[in-house]
């Protein structure tokens, strides 16, 4: 069977069939929860930039963090805190999905490449796995949009 047939084909028999009910009852869900989820487990890292909750530094000493150990400019700290709190409220509701998925993914190579990167791969020793993955599922939805289930849908508009 081609990879277009099969993607066509929804006949094909469940697993566990049983559960085929609850499965296609609940599948259209699926990628709107892992979008909410995804905008809304940035909103605490926004947060600790831009407020210093949750332990985080607040925004004055992150924008030093930035430029002296990132080299990067300190104003970038603002940025980052801005796409990670209010990009992620926007990302979570399907607010113009697309290009706030796409700042969350620049914003996540950037996290990679100068601040994980040369710690390894494993997130538990600062490596770069958590980052990736995040960056990954931000660039799925700039890929494919909000979905039905997002604001985007609700006012008619794909950006």
């Amino acid at each position: 069977m081609s990879l277009a047939q099969y993607s066509q084909d929804s006949r094909q028999a469940p697993a566990i069939p049983a559960l085929a009910p609850i499965t296609r009852a609940l599948s259209p869900l699926a990628e709107p929860l892992v979008r909410v989820t995804a905008g809304l487990l940035l909103v605490p890292h926004g947060a600790q930039k831009l407020f210093g909750w949750f332990g985080g530094y607040g925004i004055e000493a992150t924008g030093q963090f930035f430029a002296s150990k990132l080299h990067l400019p300190a104003s970038l700290a603002l940025l980052a805190g801005l796409i990670e709190f209010g990009g992620g409220l926007m990302l979570a509701a399907g607010l113009f999905t697309r290009p706030i998925a796409a700042l969350v993914a620049g914003l996540m190579a950037v996290a990679v490449l100068q601040v994980h990167l040369g710690a390894g791969f494993f997130w538990t020793s600062g490596g770069f796995e958590y980052p990736l993955f995040w960056g990954i599922v931000a660039l799925a939805f700039v890929l494919r949009g909000g979905g039905r289930y997002s604001l985007d849908a609700l006012i008619g508009t794909e950006v």
